[in-house]
């Protein structure tokens, strides 16, 4: 990959102060999936939920590539992002259980934020005039943005049940194009340690929202109750094992000063903040009597399990001597069969079921910590 040797950039205040909008986004996603019929989520729920959720994780995708290849947190970054901040309150706004009858106004101001984000890079382009590659790349991203803020933009006018296929193909299409015109074209210097802080920035105020969602696990009369400390201790046991997984990953494992694009790593971690999306999601189902207990076990089962494989598959980023072997694999496989397994044996006996959860969480939290060890030991023994 085309790299030029340049100072380390540091995650910039004014991009601190615009990720709060996106804290607002992830309560109004999730909200979604607080519609039941007969005892499960509504189909169109649950599809309002995934389109919305992957197009605001989009959103910030596209914005951080954009202010790691080329911002330089000057007055017209500032205007650029706080426009799409108040353009982010009317998608919020139109992010409810009656999305169809805020269509247009949702699917508006979605294409407004990409095309701004496009305006960006037809605007960088003037800078790279002699650097040919730079200037490949902002003009690839800008037919991108501009291609998928223009099918957004129809969808905004087409009848109720075509507007989130059209939104689908909308963020795929995005997808797709992003990729093949990172590979055709290596400009665009990535700072790969920018990238995976920015990242993780998104996964901490993403535990943020499900924090703020396991303290209905703490209310009570004030009386001494057995049941109230039992089930918030072992849901705040939860959260802390799937966080204190995601900082030995990201503060141990991970080569955060590797040369690499950063594309992958950045769509590994959209479907890690949706499993994360779907845990909160679970944890508050799991106090809902409305929602049936087979789903309500099958949803936390699948969207902890899918947290640790997608995880896992960061394996790619972490240091040489971390590298995951088929064993390890098939022993995570084999792990996550038999924690599936006991939820679905034990799903009538919450008790049971919420003390197999952590059992699990916290299993894997030893295994990725004595990667770590292993690590130190190995580099340790390594000095002179």
């Amino acid at each position: 990959m085309y790299k030029l040797d340049k100072e380390e950039k540091k995650v910039e205040y004014l991009e601190l102060i615009y990720d709060l909008v996106f804290v607002y986004m992830v309560g109004r996603n999730n909200a979604l999936l607080s519609h039941f019929e007969g005892g499960f989520v509504s189909a169109e729920a649950f599809v309002s939920f995934i389109l919305c959720t992957l197009a605001i994780i989009q959103i910030w995708n596209f914005t951080t590539f954009y202010i790691n290849m080329f911002g330089r947190n000057g007055i017209r970054d500032h205007v650029f992002l706080l426009v799409n901040m108040y353009l982010m309150y009317f998608v919020g706004e139109s992010t409810r259980h009656d999305w169809h009858a805020y269509q247009a106004q949702y699917h508006i101001a979605w294409a407004l934020i990409l095309a701004n984000i496009g305006l960006q890079y037809v605007i960088e382009m003037r800078n790279h005039k002699a650097d040919v590659w730079n200037r490949d790349i902002a003009k690839r991203m800008a037919i991108t943005l501009f291609l998928e803020a223009a099918i957004v933009l129809s969808s905004a006018f087409v009848p109720a049940k075509t507007g989130p296929v059209m939104s689908f193909v909308a963020i795929f299409t995005g997808i797709i194009l992003t990729m093949t015109g990172r590979h055709r074209s290596p400009g665009g210097q990535i700072d790969f340690m920018h990238l995976t802080e920015r990242a993780m920035l998104y996964v901490v105020f993403t535990f943020g929202e499900m924090i703020i969602v396991i303290s209905a696990y703490f209310t009570g009369d004030g009386s001494f109750d057995p049941d109230v400390i039992y089930f918030s201790l072992m849901c705040f046991l939860i959260v802390a094992g799937l966080f204190v997984s995601y900082e030995i990953i990201y503060d141990h494992l991970i080569d955060r000063e590797m040369d690499d694009s950063g594309m992958l790593y950045m769509i590994i971690h959209i479907f890690i903040l949706f499993a994360l999306s779907c845990i909160t999601v679970s944890l508050e189902f799991m106090r809902e009597p409305e929602v049936a207990v087979f789903p309500k076990v099958v949803f936390i089962t699948g969207a902890i399990i899918g947290y640790y494989a997608f995880l896992l598959c960061t394996s790619r980023y972490v240091r040489k001597t971390c590298r995951l072997d088929a064993k390890f694999i098939l022993g995570q496989t084999a792990l996550a069969a038999v924690f599936a397994a006991l939820m679905v044996v034990f799903r009538e006996n919450m008790k049971v079921n919420i003390f197999i959860t952590v059992a699990y969480v916290w299993c894997i939290v030893g295994i990725i910590y004595s990667s770590k060890k292993r690590i130190s030991i190995e580099e340790k023994a390594q000095l002179p």
